[in-house]
């Protein structure tokens, strides 16, 4: 068995309002598991390699459940614009590039060096419609010891030429190939990625139904981010209840299906009983949301009601890869909506958007996101001494500050299931 230590001020969530700190504490691996966390390093142990990394920070893996890759290149541009002006002047223009794999290496190799760089050691991460371009993707994330699920983005309706798949039936052909060329990857697995339903039609959404059924796959789309993408869905779906029941009534929409839906800014009761029965995952992405003017989505009643919920940057609605950006606009999202929109909401805490980032997204990767005993042991080391002060800072103040300052703070070291990757 491959066993080690790793040594320093250790932060991790218990559960949503509690965040453990360890002064010079130790975590153990063993197998790419945490065995796990202790204050002093148990005598059993004595003789396993400890990395210590002296006043750094160590926290648990970051989880990003929302991020465009093929949107890197035009990350801060276009932000004066709503979401459908923004598809079609930015998104859907840059995407189609991505039919050149020349092209598509390029910009991803900046993606992938920035990702592994980061405190993300996990991500959910839509591709294109172009089959090659992600795959070699996937491939590049797994060399690097990067974990997470990728996904060919599916569309056949309302769509530019360029991406605008040929028809329903071509469009699952394409992805059932990527599905079976992707067998071989270990750490990088494939996800569904129908881009959401007014890109695609019913007969896309059945043989995607069939899909996920014949190779058992998890799901991930978009829900309820902006006004009038839900006035599209009734008249695209006038059958469905809501917007979540046009993924239902192809099965995709949690139960057998784990399914992610980013946003969620204007779901109503309805859709929020649906989610919260089948255990669908909303990914937050509070910066986005506000970058397009979406809205502000209702998280802390989503927390509330015990829905399952993590962040997601979604760059590059979202400006940037960092967690730490998105915890901070998680709380500052969530105070202006209860000043402006319901006082009966309080704000989330830095305990609670810790959570979201670790523990609250991890659980759609299994035991993932903490640091406790029987997690697969991801964990980043973060020098934040640039970050100066003038008066001692307990551990936990030092974790608040770099959620606010993490563009001071650089990572040293990540582990990804017990692999140290950078």
């Amino acid at each position: 068995m491959e066993r080690f230590a790793i040594r320093g001020q250790i932060c991790y969530s218990e559960n949503q309002k509690t965040i453990r700190t360890i002064e010079h504490g130790y975590v153990v691996c063993e197998d790419g598991k945490s065995i796990g966390v202790f204050e002093t390093l148990p005598e059993k142990w004595s003789g396993i390699p400890c990395h210590d990394y002296g006043d750094r920070l160590i926290i648990p893996g970051l989880i990003d459940l929302h991020v465009h890759a093929p949107q890197y290149p035009f990350r801060g541009l276009g932000m004066d614009q709503e979401l459908i002006d923004w598809l079609n002047t930015h998104t859907f223009p840059e995407e189609e590039k991505y039919q050149d794999l020349e092209y598509a290496k390029k910009a991803y190799t900046i993606f992938l060096d920035d990702l592994l760089h980061s405190a993300t050691t996990r991500a959910c991460v839509f591709g294109t419609c172009h089959p090659d371009a992600t795959l070699w993707l996937m491939e590049q994330m797994e060399e690097a010891g990067l974990a997470g699920y990728v996904g060919k983005v599916n569309m056949d309706r309302n769509s530019p030429e360029g991406l605008c798949e040929e028809s329903a039936k071509a469009s699952a052909e394409a992805t059932e190939n990527w599905i079976l060329a992707a067998k071989n990857l270990f750490n990088v697995r494939p996800i569904l990625t129908p881009r959401f339903i007014p890109t695609c039609s019913d007969e896309l959404m059945e043989r995607l139904s069939g899909l996920q059924k014949k190779y058992n796959l998890p799901m991930q789309s978009h829900l309820s981010e902006n006004l009038s993408e839900i006035d599209w869905v009734k008249e695209l779906q006038p059958k469905a209840t809501c917007y979540g029941d046009s993924y239902r009534i192809y099965g995709l929409f949690g139960g057998d299906c784990p399914t992610i839906m980013a946003h969620c800014v204007y779901s109503g009761e309805e859709e929020i009983r649906m989610m919260k029965e089948q255990g669908v995952f909303v990914a937050h992405c509070p910066e986005s949301n506000a970058n397009l003017a979406s809205g502000i989505a209702p998280a802390r009643k989503y927390m509330e009601q015990g829905m399952q919920m993590g962040l997601g940057t979604d760059v590059a609605a979202g400006s940037s890869l960092s967690l730490f950006r998105a915890m901070a606009m998680a709380i500052q999202c969530s105070k202006l909506r209860w000043r402006l929109v319901d006082q009966s909401q309080a704000p989330l805490t830095v305990e609670e958007v810790f959570y979201l980032a670790t523990k609250g997204g991890g659980a759609f990767f299994g035991k993932a996101g903490s640091l406790e005993e029987g997690y697969e042991f991801d964990a980043v080391v973060i020098d934040d001494q640039k970050i100066r002060h003038a008066r001692p800072l307990s551990v936990r103040e030092r974790l608040e500050r770099l959620i606010y300052l993490d563009g001071d703070a650089r990572v040293e070291a990540k582990y990804i299931k017990g692999k140290q990757v950078i």
